[in-house]
């Protein structure tokens, strides 16, 4: 075993023992005992809670409402009534069986994720990520199954709240899964099990892009308070979404993980606020470079950007030992390598696979049914911190290691329960200009 084995290694044991100190530290004890999860079964409805009623939310909870299973949804919450209703009105006119306007109870504010969680057997927790570590708790404390969108949380105190969380969950059956559709996909899965079976031979170098276009921020109305416009405006708060290269490029970061078996040990990168620079568009950057590098030397070369698009790309790129794999988003999957039953070693996905965000819930809902294992959240949580490690390196311009991003103790959002007197984490100066990172200056942790 080399150096890098080694380091790895250690840092695998660390990260573990971490997880099990955490575990011990945190009180989740409440809630249903194992053998008293929720469980339905034969034609028993399963009651569905949605907390956080915006498009990601509204969508999940569709998918969810579309699933062979017998769902209905009993309960909404959100911090902002009018989304809630929206949401509601839409929710009802696609799903007219499963959604009663009259018997669906409606939760409004901070506190409303928890008496949304009561109501159920299955909640959608699809608010800004940021509040992901909180509501998990207490839906595990509350014994009740759960789909999380992803990003897990945007700083290291949430994923290590996650998985210590999830510690629970898998005492208690509870079945977990989490909005990185492309495990579902078919085309990807196809290309997993390829790369798996050797036909790219050994990963030496991956490319990972979420290069899109940009989008705008709100502008702050005069009668909200700062805290109401922020979370409003979440997308451009570090502290609520984790910036695009959490919220977003997580998504290739992911797929990286997933082919390669396991998360990197260490990145270094470079970012900025380049065209994106107004008041509106908070903290965040709107460029990311990160190279990640694994115990083995594998590199994971990583760019997202949110520039007016001139070249737009969605995709991850494998080189092996044997050969290359390359996946388009809503394109080819072309892999290129030793694949005896294939011409000329060439495979390509035919075919257009089934949406992958329906096939998630089904594969959820199923096992809920069926009792069968199923949490996808350690995973999640490794590729989320992966990405989290990402971004402290472009914010601070250096070289970030695995276990000081980990065990990083700054704490970003400190609570859920926020009230809308609160002041919040971030605040403009007196021209209104929220404070941003400068590579160089800004520490890592």
């Amino acid at each position: 075993m080399n150096a890098n084995s080694n380091e790895a290694e250690l840092s695998r044991r660390q990260f573990i023992k971490t997880t099990t100190q955490v575990a011990a530290g945190l009180s989740l004890a409440g809630g249903l005992t194992i053998g008293q999860t929720v469980r339905a079964a034969g034609d028993e409805t399963i009651k569905l809670a949605l907390v956080g009623c915006g498009g990601r939310g509204s969508g999940a909870a569709s998918q969810a409402l579309s699933t062979a299973s017998n769902v209905k949804l009993v309960a909404m919450a959100d911090t902002f009534d009018t989304r809630l209703q929206t949401s509601l009105k839409a929710l009802h006119a696609k799903h007219p069986d499963r959604v009663d306007p009259e018997s669906v109870q409606q939760f409004v504010g901070f506190d409303a994720y928890k008496k949304a969680i009561a109501a159920a057997d299955v909640v959608i927790l699809a608010t800004s990520p940021g509040f992901r570590p909180f509501h998990f708790e207490e839906a595990v404390k509350q014994g009740k199954h759960a789909f999380l969108e992803k990003p897990m949380a945007t700083d290291a105190p949430g994923i290590r709240r996650v998985l210590a969380a999830n510690v629970e969950a898998k005492k208690k059956n509870l079945k977990v899964g989490v909005g990185f559709q492309r495990h579902h996909q078919a085309n990807y899965l196809d290309a997993y099990k390829r790369v798996q079976d050797g036909a790219i031979g050994e990963i030496l170098a991956m490319r990972v892009y979420w290069r899109g276009g940009s989008r705008g921020g709100e502008v702050h109305r005069p009668d909200e308070t700062e805290l109401q416009y922020q979370i409003r405006n979440w997308y451009f708060f570090t502290y609520l979404s984790g910036d695009h290269i959490v919220e977003q490029h997580c998504h290739n970061i992911d797929v990286g993980n997933w082919f390669k078996g396991t998360h990197p040990i260490r990145a270094n990168g470079v970012g900025g606020r380049q065209t994106r620079t107004s008041k509106e568009c908070g903290q965040i950057f709107d460029h990311h470079y990160v190279e990640f590098e694994y115990a083995d030397g594998c590199r994971m070369f990583s760019e997202c950007s949110q520039f007016p698009a001139k070249w737009g790309q969605v995709s991850e790129h494998l080189l092996g030992s044997k050969g290359t794999a390359d996946f388009h988003d809503k394109k080819a999957f072309t892999i290129k390598g030793h694949m005896p039953d294939e011409p000329n070693g060439i495979w390509q996905f035919v075919g257009k696979p089934k949406d992958a965000y329906q096939v998630e819930h089904d594969d959820l809902f199923a096992a809920i049914r069926n009792n069968t294992p199923y949490n996808e959240a350690d995973y999640a949580a490794y590729s989320t911190m992966t990405a989290i490690m990402g971004r402290m390196a472009t914010y601070s311009g250096g070289m970030v290691e695995w276990d000081e991003a980990f065990n990083c103790k700054t704490t970003l959002i400190p609570t859920a329960d926020f009230t809308w007197d609160d002041v919040p984490p971030v605040v403009p100066d007196k021209d209104g200009n929220y404070p941003t990172f400068h590579p160089g200056k800004t520490d890592a942790c």
